[in-house]
């Protein structure tokens, strides 16, 4: 398990590099541009190439990239997929031109539309980004299930996966902490080993292929996405612990989202908390 935070590429993504380095991270995520606007840009080709120097010379094994906050797959409104392609278009490319274990992204929200007609309209969008990008991977990830937010289940997932199509490019991102908000008990290994039984049936364990360690600030079941530091949330130690030890989840990168312990971006005191968690859950499962 690769163990690794969200960081700020601010000053270009050669930045996130040193930011990770700091941390002691051995994956990063980043966001392209800003989670909270449409505009973006791709990377110079000098920003290209300070990062892949950064990069190789760090300890630092995968990248992986966020993609914004504003993109709705799933909607009705031809602009908003229409601007929904272009982010996610663009944060493919930059998947490629920076090496990226993948993009993450949020399916999107069906919001008063049928489900099954929302999930269609992810599928057309998403394989045209692929098809207008190289190589980056793209993982869905798995939402905490308020309002009509798509991905809740790993039927819901399944059926995403079967609209986008056949690629080798499709993975998952499973988040522990929107999980246990959809109703998923992840606090004991056993809970979670029922879980990733479950998604291996539906989904496919190769379609696993990267995490988010975060701590639940809402209730089980509660559909509400919200983060509590690691061991500080409804989670807690333990079931920080538990995740971070699944056997399945070995040589995947794992970030930390946050907020860190002082209510703000994670920083290394926060990175050390989520080595000794991890090896916490080793040890018990030992």
């Amino acid at each position: 398990m690769l163990i690794g935070a969200h960081v700020s590429p601010a000053g270009g993504p050669a930045n996130a590099i040193a930011r990770g380095v700091e941390r002691e991270c051995q994956a990063i995520q980043i966001f392209n541009q800003s989670p909270r606007a449409w505009r973006g840009r791709l990377y110079h080709d000098d920003e290209v190439a300070a990062y892949h120097e950064a990069f190789e010379s760090a300890p630092i094994e995968q990248l992986v990239i966020h993609a914004i906050y504003l993109i709705n797959c799933a909607s009705e409104d031809p602009e908003i997929r229409a601007k929904s392609l272009d982010g996610l278009t663009r944060a493919l490319q930059c998947g490629d031109q920076l090496g990226a274990a993948g993009v993450v992204l949020h399916p999107g929200s069906a919001l008063k539309s049928d489900p099954a007609e929302a999930i269609a309209r992810v599928g057309e969008v998403c394989r045209e980004a692929l098809a207008e990008s190289d190589h980056c991977p793209l993982h869905l990830e798995n939402t905490a299930g308020s309002g009509a937010t798509l991905g809740r289940s790993f039927e819901e997932l399944a059926a995403l996966f079967e609209a986008i199509g056949e690629s080798d490019r499709l993975g998952l991102c499973l988040d522990s902490a929107h999980l246990y908000a959809s109703g998923f008990d992840i606090r004991t290994p056993e809970g979670l080993t029922e879980t990733l039984d479950r998604c291996v049936e539906l989904v496919g364990v190769d379609r696993v292929r990267s995490l988010h360690v975060n701590d639940s600030k809402a209730a089980f079941a509660s559909n509400v996405d919200r983060h509590a530091a690691l061991g500080e949330g409804e989670l807690g130690e333990d079931g920080c612990a538990a995740f971070l030890s699944e056997p399945r989840f070995e040589g995947l990168p794992v970030i930390y989202e946050g907020p860190g312990t002082a209510g703000k971006q994670v920083e290394l005191e926060d990175m050390q908390i989520l080595a000794a968690l991890r090896e916490r859950g080793v040890t018990a499962r030992r």
